[in-house]
């Protein structure tokens, strides 16, 4: 039996993982769908946490276009990734699969507050951690809370689920002579400026060797094959 490459996890999903087919809300039937490429990962012992962003709900730049304060529209965006984390909390909970979510925010009716240790512990009980309200900080981005967090729990690799295979050198929907990368190193995906994350996750994760690997969530298979190890979606990290 082949054994798993990774063993601890952080799953960062965007908040348009989330939205109905018109773009705007958040879809049970997403929800579901998560959940359930989730609890095939957890069958396999893998402890798993996982961000999720709020593009679904709010997106800052509109506000700030509208002359809105930096820092309120972000205060916004970290409550609405935690209304995403209890969507997603919820829909994995009634596929079987015990569940905890931490707030960077204090909100203690709503969730637990986010405590390093506690959040290992829970991992370690074999409870999936879905980690809301970003840094708890504004102009952070959750790519940046990703990578944070991923470090803070010493996870194997972060997972970034995206809905193309990989990551390209301009968008493949448009660009249909878009080269796809098997494999970066952070210094290549920060100079070229491809949409892996932003600069300061990339910068946080090159600083502490935590692999990156971005790939197809709606692929059935992709996140288990990847597990083990097998060649799926692209890798970013450092290469003699």
């Amino acid at each position: 039996m082949p054994q798993l490459k990774y063993k601890r996890i952080l799953l960062k999903l965007s908040g348009e993982a989330l939205a109905p087919p018109e773009g705007r809300g958040v879809d049970p039937k997403a929800a579901e769908l998560l959940a359930q490429r989730i609890g095939e990962v957890h069958s396999l012992d893998v402890e798993i946490a996982v961000v999720i962003g709020a593009g679904n709900l709010w997106r800052g730049a509109e506000g700030l276009a509208r002359g809105m304060d930096r820092a309120t529209a972000d205060y916004m965006g970290m409550l609405a990734t935690m209304m995403n984390a209890l969507a997603l909390m919820d829909a994995i909970e009634r596929a079987g699969i015990p569940t905890r979510v931490q707030s960077a925010i204090e909100m203690r009716s709503v969730a637990e507050p986010y405590i390093r240790r506690r959040a290992i512990r829970h991992l370690e009980k074999g409870r999936v951690v879905i980690l809301g309200g970003g840094t708890g900080n504004p102009y952070f981005s959750t790519d940046t809370a990703a990578a944070l967090r991923a470090m803070e729990i010493d996870a194997d690799v972060l997972i970034k689920a995206t809905k193309v295979d990989g990551v390209y050198d301009a968008d493949p929907k448009t660009n249909p002579n878009a080269r796809r990368f098997d494999r970066l190193t952070y210094i290549e995906a920060l100079n070229r400026r491809l949409q892996v994350m932003d600069a300061t996750a990339l910068s946080l994760c090159m600083d502490n060797q935590l692999p990156i690997l971005v790939l197809n969530l709606w692929d059935e298979s992709a996140l288990r094959r990847a597990l083990y190890g097998e060649p799926v979606g692209t890798l970013v990290a450092n290469y003699d």
